[in-house]
This record gives structure tokens, C-alpha cells and sequence, in this order.
């Protein structure tokens, strides 16, 4: 029994070896994570440590930095982003003579998808926002999950996959990185979102656009590939 499972399991292992660890890394973990701050969420109303790091922030404020991050708030929020990410979506769609496309629907349908889920788990969670005392901006609407942390995210993770098998792979996913930190930070700097809100709507992104990808690459093989062609594929 066991040589029949080696015969059979360790081909599998290895040939399907990233898209178990995507399976793992980015889809299982990220939902755990994002399922105990929720069971915290509902159950405590959330976590002593997130006052405690927003009084930190607000300790840090300066009139730049308070400007910078505003200025943040609106590239990174409904005004900006969503024009940013079709632009790139339509040239990806360009890109390769048409092999690019599908990467453009799956970058569109990973920021869409996330900014939709977004809206329906802040119905179902319904947490109020920190104390306007603590908060340079006042905005409307729920807390938990942080809606701009989620689709930025997305959007970051999503521009890894995207260019990962290209030569920009590595730039690419240090500036998803990047700016997904970024964007959660300077909500929970501005006080309009506690850490655990960032927090959640990281994971829950992360979740999203990875089963996504996993999705999608079954339909579309291409995907798996460069958007510019095999002539543009890492080493």
C-alpha cells in the first residue's frame, strides 16, 4: 500500500507542488487568520492591542505626514483606484497579441470581487468605526473589514501573480507588497480603522485572489504564463 501511494502521490506532489503551497499559504491560512479576528470581532468586539496602536499612531502625527496620508486615502480609495486597475486590465488585454487578457480579468475580477465582498461582510459584521476623537478623517459606513486595506490588497497581490513569469515579476510583487503595508498603515494612522480591520481585510483579500488565480488557471492555462508572451517568461 504504501509503494502504490508513493507511486501515486509523490508524481502528483511534485508536479503540483506551487499550486498546493498556493493553496496552503494563500488560500487555507489566510481564511484561519481572518476567521479568528472575525470570531473575535463578534464575540469581544474586538482586541485590547487595537486602541493601544492607535494611540501610538495618533502619538506619531505630524501635519505631513497627516497630509501624505490623506493624499493616500484618496488614490488608494473608489476615485482613483478603480480607474487605475481597468487602465492596467485594458493593457493587459493589449499585451502579447491578446495573451495577456486573461490576466486583465483576472486582475479586474480580483479588485472588483474584493471591493464587493468588502461591502457584504461589513453588512454582516456591522462594527462602528473608532472614536471620531482618535480619527483625523470622519467617514461613513462600517469598520470591519477595512475596505480600502482589502482592495488594495487585491490589487497588489493580484499585480504579483500577474507578473510574476515575467522579467518585472520581482519589482512587481515588492511594490504589491509595499503598497498594500502602505495603505493599511496609513488607515490605521488617519484613525478611521482599527489594526485588526487591516488585518482582516489583508487575509481576506489574500484568500479571495488566490483561490481566484487557482481558479481561473484552470480555465485559462495561460494565465500561468507572462502576459507578454512566452518570449518575456522568467528563467
Amino acid at each position: 500500500m504504501f509503494d502504490r501511494v508513493r507511486r501515486e502521490f509523490l508524481p502528483f506532489v511534485r508536479q503540483r507542488w506551487r499550486s498546493l503551497l498556493l493553496l496552503l499559504l494563500g488560500v487555507l491560512v489566510p481564511l484561519l487568520l481572518f476567521t479568528e479576528l472575525a470570531e473575535e470581532v463578534i464575540e469581544e468586539g474586538g482586541f485590547a492591542w487595537d486602541q493601544a496602536v492607535l494611540a501610538w499612531y495618533a502619538a506619531q502625527r505630524t501635519p505631513g505626514l497627516t497630509q501624505a496620508a490623506e493624499v493616500l486615502a484618496q488614490v488608494a480609495g473608489v476615485k482613483v483606484l478603480p480607474f487605475v486597475t481597468l487602465a492596467i486590465a485594458w493593457l493587459l488585454g493589449q499585451a502579447g497579441r491578446g495573451q495577456g487578457r486573461p490576466h486583465g480579468w483576472f486582475l479586474l475580477t480580483g479588485v472588483l470581487g474584493a471591493t464587493a465582498l468588502n461591502v457584504a461582510a461589513k453588512l454582516v459584521f456591522q462594527r462602528p468605526r473608532p472614536d471620531e476623537l482618535v480619527a483625523v478623517l470622519t467617514e461613513p459606513g462600517f469598520s470591519f473589514p477595512s475596505g480600502h486595506a482589502m482592495a488594495n490588497a487585491a490589487f497588489g497581490f493580484a499585480m504579483a501573480l500577474v507578473f510574476w513569469r515575467s522579467r518585472a515579476g520581482w519589482p512587481v510583487a515588492v511594490f504589491g507588497l509595499c503598497w498594500a503595508v502602505l495603505v493599511g498603515t496609513s488607515r490605521n494612522y488617519l484613525g478611521v480603522h482599527y489594526p485588526s480591520d487591516v488585518l482582516a481585510g489583508v487575509t481576506a483579500s489574500t484568500a479571495w485572489v488566490a483561490g481566484l488565480y487557482m481558479l481561473m488557471a484552470r480555465r485559462w492555462p495561460g494565465l500561468r504564463g507572462s502576459p507578454a508572451g512566452p518570449r518575456d517568461t522568467r528563467e
